[in-house]
């Protein structure tokens, strides 16, 4: 007599030889959104596709390919696979220095995330090319946190980003684009008007031609502000999900982590899934695919 177990076996086979089987959906939404595809105006793709690993591909013309910190993991995805991004200092996806990166002409910054919550500090960077370091400060796309303090907080926070928050009224959930003009001036910082929510995919970008920031949520213009500048260039390298200095890094036994940070606290870390990130080298003036798949 055939025992349960081996009837399920049996059938799962015949599917499989069929063509019927299927992979288990997505908790977060799967392939209902159309993939971004890459073009002339692309600097760098990372489609976060891969099914395991810490390489991270791009599927950009440039293929600037970066390196996941140990604490980062594949799942499913808004299209495909994403990265899941823990509170962890070793959670980052950086991807070297390249002079492609620079773009004088503007700029848009891209992806869909997917928040389990917000940062507990300032807020958490989507993505970035800004560190401490003199000279270092290009442009930082990023979520806005709690920006609590002990006792709330476990910790004093280091602060990096208290000069750029105090540009805003709004408080967690906000979008926030800052940039360090060219010339000798402070950085300028952002925000959006709506608050990202939590524990659902939404396709969120910020756009800069060298007069206007715009942010997009969804497919849909959300908020402009005038400012006339030019993003200074810098040799900071590209850090997506935490806020790190590079100089921390180290590649010991072949994993990237962090080895001389002054603290292992994950401040800045983003908690949640980031997919389908794109940084283009002009304002892009719409996101029609961003609108079909909205919500799901």
């Amino acid at each position: 007599m055939r025992t349960g177990r081996t009837i399920l076996a049996l059938a799962l086979a015949a599917a499989a030889a069929c063509g019927c089987a299927h992979a288990p959906p997505s908790a977060h939404g799967g392939d209902a959104a159309p993939a971004i595809i890459p073009d002339s105006l692309t600097i760098g793709l990372w489609r976060m596709d891969e099914t395991g690993g810490l390489l991270v591909g791009d599927a950009g013309r440039f293929r600037l390919a970066g390196r996941a910190g140990i604490d980062t993991r594949t799942d499913f995805g808004r299209i495909r696979g994403a990265r899941l991004f823990t509170r962890s200092i070793d959670s980052f996806v950086y991807v070297a220095y390249a002079p492609v990166f620079e773009t004088p002409d503007g700029i848009t910054v891209e992806a869909w995330i997917y928040l389990n919550a917000y940062g507990q500090y300032e807020d958490t960077p989507i993505a970035a090319r800004w560190t401490q370091q003199a000279n270092e400060q290009s442009w930082m796309f990023s979520v806005l946190g709690l920006n609590t303090r002990p006792p709330l907080a476990r910790l004093v926070g280091p602060g990096y980003h208290d000069g750029l928050i105090a540009q805003t009224t709004g408080g967690r959930g906000k979008l926030m684009f800052a940039f360090q003009p060219e010339d000798a001036s402070p950085p300028r910082a952002y925000f959006s008007a709506r608050l990202i929510p939590l524990e659902k995919w939404v396709h969120v970008a910020v756009s800069f031609d060298g007069v206007l920031v715009r942010f997009w949520i969804d497919g849909e213009l959300d908020a402009q502000f005038a400012t006339r500048a030019a993003i200074r260039s810098s040799r900071a390298g590209l850090v997506i999900g935490n806020y790190i200095d590079p100089r921390w890094l180290s590649d010991l036994g072949g994993d990237l982590r962090i080895a001389t940070a002054p603290d292992l606290n994950p401040y800045y870390a983003f908690d949640g899934f980031i997919d389908e990130l794109r940084i283009s080298s002009e304002a892009r003036p719409e996101f029609g695919y961003a609108k079909s798949g909205a919500g799901r």
